[in-house]
């Protein structure tokens, strides 16, 4: 069983998944750079649980 994701988390990512959909791949690594380049967030852990969720839904869109 996944760790459960806040609405936080969730409503970032899928903002930032729905208006930059091309930019994001299926690897971990490159999205972190990448919500690194569109967003600022100081916390190193928050950035990553985002680009965690924001890789998963575009693994469940190639589904």
């Amino acid at each position: 069983m996944g760790n459960i994701k806040t609405s936080f988390i969730k409503r970032i990512g899928k903002n930032l998944y729905e208006k930059n959909k091309d930019k994001f791949t299926l690897d971990y690594s490159k999205n972190k750079e990448v919500i690194k380049s569109l967003i600022d967030i100081k916390s190193k852990k928050l950035r990553n649980v985002i680009a965690g969720y924001v890789t998963s839904l575009k693994r469940r869109e190639g589904r």
